[in-house]
């Protein structure tokens, strides 16, 4: 028989059941719920404060279990126990009373939510977002969806909120409206009305050029109003999705009327879109003027390859699988192949895409840092500081060749048939000057000069209207030194190869020599395929949500840092000023793989480029 607890130890224990509330905000939670009173006798609203744990919860379920003892320390529903009265309750205790101990709010933890949890995403904290153009092809096809479908998922925090800068008069309704129609019409998730007027409740519009001061005061009154009204906490990253002749202005107009430097505590940042520069010369100026507003590490260039899974899958490839990493090397590699290639033209983009080209707007970032992925060594970890250490070890070892003639080409589209119609060159595209030598095709070869790729020519090309939109990297083995197989049927035997597929169909490719079923020893290609889509039930997100997430969290793995981005420029400006000094471009028609001049730089070598 228990002792029947005196008057004193039934009040102390109900003093410690009545301690402080939990903070608003914090407690309770979606794995927490208050209590309903008790019915039978005792404090009752007193016990609405306890957090217990819901039938789904299968770990703390165990505390009610018979056989099952709780840590020392803690309730039965397995919450830690604070802010009680030691001496009442250890009085309570003894005298057999039933303790129930409330958790403070900044003490509590949610048992189901473990870091070793991998099904855990990353969630951004309290921000928002500032487009810059937002009324461009850019921001209407990719952004706004991407925004959406983070929110879709629930990685943006329920304050999240947009806010658009453009030469528009529209007011906040208007804007929600253009999203939303984007949205519908872009979004990779379905669209739910709930997570739409949830998000479309912090979206507003402002409108003005980038010299309009008064554009700018109205900005910071709708960031500063977000803050109160969204609970954003200071937290903005400003997204100039304009052409890059504005950037200077748009960075210079943030710091003058106090939008660069955020509250104490919170962040400001800048994520500025390729090209970054025109050159080297531009490109290290412009660095000047955006790093006398923000910190090197508050800016983050987009370079929306990087954000792709197939691109991340290139470290996990190498790095996390032995059987690939040993045979990485000059020893193995006869050459790599790295291709981006578009089956469209210049559509709408005259303005922008005329002088700059295909090296400038594709090879300077793209490709160059697919093949830094490709070549770097291991890095000490994944993390940004990491990988940049690496990626700049193997552009600095970067090597242009002898003969820049012999091995770079240029070329223009021309008049030919694709998708089934006939589509017109470049020089006759609208807003295009029939006398213009900017390059819608490129191609190059560049060595690195380091003890793994010594001797491994890297073939970089890109192009519109090619024969289909593809972009892969296809890493080609030298053939085996001996065969004993060259008496048999061995013609259609080529070269093994691991093809790394980052567009259309993500995946990968492993291409090697099998023999035919029959009686004779007839050998000839095949492939082994993987692919994100058959291989996983969740489908890949767009590059852009994943590096709109990243900005929001400050994680600048994917972001090429401007050593980087000066150090691509130094190699590309000898090639660009090479082509600059000896004639025109060359020509192909559309709807093929590139002029005959790229086939015979690789045929030079002895080599042929891959028919993606």
């Amino acid at each position: 028989m228990s002792k029947k607890p005196s008057e004193a130890a039934a009040q102390a224990s109900r003093a410690a059941d009545t301690g402080p509330p939990p903070a608003p905000g914090r407690v309770p939670t979606a794995a927490t719920k208050p209590t309903a009173p008790s019915p039978g006798p005792g404090p009752g609203p007193a016990d609405s404060q306890v957090p217990v744990i819901t039938p789904t919860q299968a770990p703390e379920s165990r505390a009610a279990r018979p056989d099952h003892k709780a840590p020392t320390g803690t309730t039965a529903s397995g919450a830690k126990g604070q802010n009680q009265a030691p001496g009442a309750s250890a009085l309570a205790r003894e005298a057999g009373a039933d303790v129930r101990v409330p958790v403070a709010a900044a003490d509590w933890v949610n048992p189901l939510r473990d870091p070793r949890d991998r099904r855990l995403p990353r969630i951004a904290g309290p921000s928002g977002l500032v487009i810059f153009g937002v009324t461009g092809d850019l921001s209407r096809k990719k952004l706004m969806p991407a925004v959406y479908d983070l929110a879709n998922r629930g990685l943006l925090p329920p304050g999240f909120s947009l806010v658009g800068f453009a030469r528009r008069d529209w007011e906040d309704q208007d804007f929600a409206q253009v999203v939303q129609d984007a949205v519908q019409e872009h979004a990779r998730t379905p669209f739910r009305e709930e997570v739409w007027q949830q998000l479309s409740e912090g979206m507003r519009f402002v409108p003005g050029d980038f010299d309009d001061d008064t554009a700018f005061k109205h900005l910071r009154a709708a960031v500063e109003d977000l803050d109160s009204s969204r609970g954003t906490g200071g937290n903005f990253a400003f997204y100039l999705s304009v052409p890059p002749r504005f950037f200077p202005k748009v960075v210079q107009q943030l710091k003058r009327h106090g939008l660069a430097e955020g509250p104490q505590g919170s962040w400001r940042r800048a994520v500025i879109e390729k090209p970054f520069g025109h050159d080297l010369a531009s490109a290290r100026e412009l660095n000047r003027i955006v790093h006398e507003v923000f910190d090197p590490e508050q800016v983050f260039r987009i370079d929306h390859y990087l954000g792709k899974e197939t691109v991340q899958n290139i470290l996990a490839l190498r790095f996390a699988n032995q059987m690939y990493e040993p045979v990485w090397n000059r020893s193995y590699v006869d050459h790599v192949q790295i291709t981006m290639a578009e089956d469209i033209g210049i559509g709408g983009r005259a303005g922008y895409y005329d002088g700059i080209g295909a090296a400038r707007d594709v090879i300077q970032n793209h490709l160059l840092q697919l093949m830094a992925l490709t070549a770097m060594e291991e890095p000490i970890a994944f993390d940004a500081e990491a990988l940049l250490t690496e990626k700049l070890k193997v552009l600095k070892s970067v090597r242009l060749p002898e003969d820049l003639g012999a091995h770079t080409v240029r070329a223009q589209y021309a008049t030919g048939w694709q998708g089934g119609r006939q589509v017109v060159g470049y020089l006759q595209e609208e807003g295009i000057n029939p006398r213009s030598r900017t390059d819608t095709y490129a191609a190059l070869r560049l060595g690195i000069d380091n003890r793994r790729w010594a001797g491994v020519p890297f073939y970089l090309r890109t192009g519109k209207r090619l024969g289909r939109r593809v972009t892969e990297i296809a890493v080609v083995f030298q053939r085996a030194p001996h065969s004993p197989f060259d008496s048999t049927a061995t013609e259609e035997l080529g070269e093994n190869a691991i093809v790394i597929r980052v567009q259309p169909d993500e995946g990968m490719t492993v291409r090697f020599g099998s023999k035919v079923p029959g009686t004779s020893m007839e050998i000839r290609d095949v492939t082994m395929d993987f692919a994100y889509g058959e291989s996983f039930t969740e489908s890949s997100p767009e590059a852009y949500e994943r590096l709109i997430l990243d900005v929001l969290l400050g994680d600048a793995n994917l972001f090429p840092r401007h050593r980087e981005v000066e150090e691509s420029w130094k190699i590309l400006d000898p090639v660009e000023a090479y082509w600059d000094d000896h004639g025109r471009p060359a020509q192909y028609p559309a709807g093929t793989w590139g002029p005959p001049e790229a086939d015979e730089m690789l045929a030079r070598d002895g080599r042929s480029w891959r028919r993606p």
